[in-house]
């Protein structure tokens, strides 16, 4: 009996929606999976700052069959014109590959006795000087994004 169990639970009995139009709303998307089960539980996904809908949805269904027969017959189905995705929430793409490692600064060589500072415009008095907390990638986006 337990073997059984713990297969229904690996199962999922919740299916993502994507590609929603931003107007759809939960009451309009839990009527068109209502034909599935009755008693269907629909959450949209909201952006946390603005409270905005982000365009897809979790559907959690009864029980595992009932979700696997809405993402058969809405997978594709019309929506406010746009066709929607429906695929078994615990779908999830491969992680990505980790980036790979660079050479703390520390353990680079300095430069050879030779190397001509004033040619490339790194010792002169009148050149800029170099600075090391610029800020990273990300908050130069965010800084670009708040001047919008």
């Amino acid at each position: 009996m337990e073997l059984s169990t713990f297969e229904e639970a690996a199962i999922s009995s919740t299916i993502f929606i994507g590609n929603l139009s931003f107007e759809t709303t939960e009451d309009e998307l839990r009527n068109v999976l209502t034909d599935v089960d009755p008693a269907v539980r629909v959450r949209l996904g909201t952006d946390r700052v603005t409270g905005k809908p982000r365009g897809f949805a979790f559907a959690q269904f009864v029980d595992a069959a009932r979700a696997a027969d809405a993402i058969r017959r809405f997978d594709a189905f019309e929506l406010r014109g746009r066709r929607l995705r429906v695929n078994d929430a615990d779908d999830k793409p491969p992680p990505r590959a980790p980036r790979p490692m660079s050479a703390p600064a520390t353990l680079s060589a300095p430069p050879p006795e030779s190397f001509d500072f004033d040619r490339f415009g790194a010792g002169g008095g009148d050149a800029r000087p170099f600075r090391k907390n610029g800020g990273s990638r990300r908050g130069l986006r965010a800084r670009k994004r708040s001047l919008r």
